[in-house]
């Protein structure tokens, strides 16, 4: 438990506006129409706080730099993720995405140092060792002109590389089954977000049978694997390793295997899917932008002139990440985050009451076009030094911000610029002719019916 401490200050009484809606439902429907052009129309017609409901729950979205640094830094503490997200929890327990207070603050402190930067440069080698593999299965694709769903590849390929960066060996089989589980469960999460009132796990429907059943073999195989790794006495270099090792400098207590579960599931959601996402959306824009395809190419290639990549040639290749930056600025894979505001505040000059959830949208952050000239352009060169300048600092959050910043952004981002240069060097992906990708907002910001690509030789 935990003593909530906000900001004390006299508050405005005046509320923000919004769409009156259906009088039982409010602005459900619309919001589960078009998820994503809703958010962007209360941010043109109400500024920077719009106020709406979707069915019981009352929502205020904050649709500015100002107002997202109010709820994600100087006030945290009264924005907590609170009962929205025991979708998560159902599945992650009290990892470090879903927990709280000291809880979160203890794991915080425990988990950091297996995500510094010099220890994820030991996981390198994994990444474009597993990219290797793919790329030879790619290549009977090339040959025979097959299309293939990179959006699937890249989750299937990210899986891989999170299984062995945490267990250090190739554990095919485990990552076989735990992948389905996962990609089961990650299903059942994105139907429960759009269907929140959707019993728990304890109803015996057929959905919460098939989730519960794909959750006991998810815990059967990494309860095991940490029952064998503390037989052997053995901890290891790799993820799992380093969270055995941890302990608090406090209390000099390790971490419960429960608490060691909910973690490592934690990081097999949230590391791999967010680069795999990604990944996706950046090569289904480069279809599109021959002239910066060929420029990130030319880059990579001047650099590496056939080898493969390695930490240290990170930052040779400077434009590639400006891409990847210009990428998750268009596509989020975090699209939405709520928060829920446990005693009365003010954001923009706004009154949000206590009890209220609040929605904080980088969806809707990365096109305002006060920050953002032309939002809809893709201009990797926004984020050259001279151009970011200017630009608030919570203008741009595809892994959060403030104290809960995603512990894991180091990681993604070195596995996607690992990943990209490893497969340019070698094909070049093009689009399919009349397949339509659309937009999936759910628990991630994923393609409806995957991205078909066409595999061609450099």
């Amino acid at each position: 438990m935990f003593t909530l401490q906000t900001d004390v200050q006299p508050l405005t009484q005046q509320k923000a506006s919004g769409p009156g809606g259906n009088f039982l439902f409010g602005s459900m429907f619309e919001f589960r129409r078009d998820s994503l052009a809703f958010l962007l129309r209360m941010a043109q017609e109400y500024g920077d706080v719009a106020a709406y409901r979707l069915a019981n729950i009352h929502f205020y979205q904050i649709n500015s730099p100002e107002g997202v640094q109010r709820i994600l830094q100087e006030n945290n503490k009264n924005y907590l993720k609170g009962d929205y997200w025991d979708i998560i929890r159902q599945v992650g327990g009290n990892g470090l995405f879903t927990s709280e207070g000291s809880l979160w603050l203890r794991q915080r402190r425990l988990m950091q140092p297996a995500f510094h930067r010099q220890r994820i440069a030991g996981f390198a080698e994994v990444m474009t060792g597993r990219t290797l593999k793919m790329l030879e299965r790619w290549e009977k694709a090339a040959q025979n002109g097959q299309a293939l769903d990179i959006s699937q590849e890249f989750t299937d390929l990210t899986m891989k590389i999170i299984t062995e960066a945490m267990f250090s060996t190739r554990m095919d089989q485990e990552t076989k089954a735990i992948s389905g589980a996962i990609s089961l469960l990650l299903e059942d999460m994105n139907f429960r977000f759009q269907v929140p009132f959707y019993p728990k796990f304890g109803f015996p429907t057929p959905r919460n049978r098939r989730a519960v059943a794909a959750l006991r073999q998810v815990d059967e195989t990494v309860y095991g694997i940490i029952k064998n790794r503390r037989k052997s006495g053995e901890d290891g270099n790799d993820l799992l390793g380093m969270l055995m090792a941890a302990h608090d400098e406090e209390t000099g207590e390790a971490m419960s295997e429960k608490q060691l579960r909910d973690e490592v599931i934690t990081i097999f959601v949230a590391g791999h899917e967010t680069t795999a996402v990604l990944l996706t959306w950046l090569f289904h824009i480069l279809s599109r932008e021959p002239e910066w395809e060929s420029r990130l190419a030319r880059e990579t290639n001047g650099v590496l002139n056939g080898r493969l990549p390695n930490f240290e040639d990170l930052g040779r290749f400077p434009t590639v990440r400006l891409a990847i930056d210009e990428t998750l600025r268009l596509y989020p894979p975090v699209w939405i985050t709520n928060r829920a505001c446990m005693a009365d505040d003010e954001v923009c000059g706004r009154h949000i009451p206590a009890g209220s959830i609040v929605g904080v949208p980088p969806y809707v952050i990365h096109r305002l076009p006060a920050y953002w000239p032309d939002p809809e352009r893709f201009d990797p060169l926004r984020f050259s030094p001279e151009q970011s300048a200017s630009r608030p600092r919570f203008a741009y959050l595809p892994f959060g911000g403030g104290p809960h910043q995603c512990i894991g952004n180091n990681f993604a981002l070195v596995e996607a610029q690992l990943i990209f240069a490893t497969i340019v060097q070698r094909y070049r992906l093009q689009a399919q002719p009349g397949r339509r990708v659309e937009l999936m907002p759910q628990v991630t910001l994923r393609p409806k019916s995957g991205v078909w690509m066409s595999v061609e030789r450099r």
